[in-house]
């Protein structure tokens, strides 16, 4: 059975590479034919696709955490912002050839530095549906074909969406190997996918800390890591009460299963006494559980205990920390110490200190007066992501269009010879 898993990976992988020549100059027009042409068979298809993610999210009852349950589950709505990102893509610039830089030599030899396509990118990933399609259409409009290997729990949902972009691409007269889903609940697949270097040119992992830690651990390929997502709201000594509530509410509770939900709530001590007790409630009626360090237990004794080593967790359910801290400085501390780098926001009056904050705090995005739930490729007027990249080579903060292209350098003599 596993040499089973490995041979069709490995032949899916070889389509994709095949699929990819062609795709990385076939022209714009005929890219976004393939993408519109999903869009409208997504909504067409929508109730096939949602029977299927039923199947998964009936499986998954009472195996995964409510928030896990949430990233499963695909809606109408859903099904819309896929359609709406698709044609958002479609909408874009296309990155591929343009130049980033122009250069003439004295002997009159031309450079052009352009932007060109990875090659075949593979993305391993966990739970949600969406990321089948996020990732398809940034690729397939980047010029990359690209192999997908969603977790086990939405493999129906996933085969389903598979469907309709390789169709898409058919009616586009594209090669459906520019996209291919590894329809497999076989862990074996994905150990196999990390070491096809010879067909996949990177490796994009999506999901909890132990699928990062595994792909990072094994893969004979470029990884592009997508981490956990440790976000802080910090509420300064300046800040608007009012604006902090609202803020922090909404990056805690309007989607805590994903990586850009707040899971620490960093409080000036000048303020904690006002500004806690009014929050905590306000988490409570939606059944956050709060655990806090000494100082904020001392304002909320209903607090449960935080433990040090708590402060580094990515909860992805209705679970919040809360530390009540001496200054920004400490909150900046705090947070470049334990958090992951993704994303992180502060609360307040105080440009000084928001300016202090925003250049200080070594994450992939940060934010004044604002909720972390922002940092998002579809929010962002990307389109969609293929991931917030948490690391600092090549890409960081939401992977789009041109994260997904790498550069050549284009010479065009007339004869010259180094001497």
């Amino acid at each position: 059975m596993a040499d089973d898993v490995k041979s069709r990976v490995e032949n899916a992988a070889a389509a994709a590479k095949q699929a990819s020549v062609y795709l990385r100059t076939a022209p714009t027009v005929q890219k976004n034919r393939a993408l519109l042409a999903m869009a409208r068979l997504l909504k067409e298809g929508q109730d096939a696709v949602l029977a299927e993610n039923a199947k998964d999210m009936a499986a998954a009852q009472g195996q995964l955490a409510e928030a896990m349950l949430d990233r499963l589950k695909l809606t109408p709505a859903r099904i819309d912002a896929m359609v709406t990102g698709l044609k958002q893509v479609a909408a874009l610039a296309d990155p591929v050839g343009s130049v980033l830089q122009h250069q003439e030599l004295a002997n009159g030899l031309k450079l052009d530095k352009v932007r060109a396509p990875l090659g075949v990118v593979g993305i391993v990933y966990e739970s949600r549906p969406n990321v089948t399609v996020d990732a398809a259409s940034l690729c397939l409009k980047s010029g990359n074909a690209c192999v997908l290997r969603g977790g086990s729990e939405s493999l129906h949902s996933n085969v389903a969406l598979g469907a309709v972009i390789r169709a898409g691409l058919d009616e586009a007269g594209l090669s459906q190997d520019c996209v291919c889903v590894i329809a497999t609940p076989d862990r074996a697949a994905v150990g196999a996918l990390l070491k096809l270097d010879r067909l996949i040119d990177v490796i994009i992992p999506r999901g909890g800390h132990g699928l990062i830690r595994f792909v990072v651990e094994n893969s004979t390929i470029p990884v592009i890591r997508h981490d956990i997502g440790n976000c802080h709201v910090y509420v300064d000594v300046a800040a608007d009460l009012k604006m902090a509530e609202e803020i922090a509410y909404n990056a805690k509770v309007q989607r805590p299963g994903v990586c850009n939900a707040m899971e620490h709530l960093l409080v000036h001590e000048a303020v904690a006494q006002r500004f806690l007790p009014a929050m905590d409630a306000r988490y409570r009626e939606v059944g956050v559980e709060l655990r806090g360090d000494a100082a904020a237990r001392a304002i909320d004794p209903a607090l449960l205990v935080a433990t040090d080593e708590e402060w580094g967790i990515e909860y992805l359910d209705l679970v919040a920390g809360i530390k009540v801290v001496a200054s920004a400085d400490e909150a900046i501390a705090h947070i470049n110490r334990y958090g992951s780098a993704h994303s992180d926001a502060i609360v307040t009056d105080d440009a000084v200190t928001a300016e202090k904050f925003l250049a200080q705090v070594d994450s992939a995005a940060v934010y004044w007066n604002a909720s972390t739930r922002f940092t998002d490729g579809f929010e962002y007027g990307l389109g969609a992501e293929i991931g917030i990249s948490t690391q600092k080579l090549h890409a960081r903060g939401p992977m789009a269009l041109e994260e997904l292209c790498s550069v050549k350098w284009v010479g065009r003599g007339t004869g010259q010879v180094r001497g």
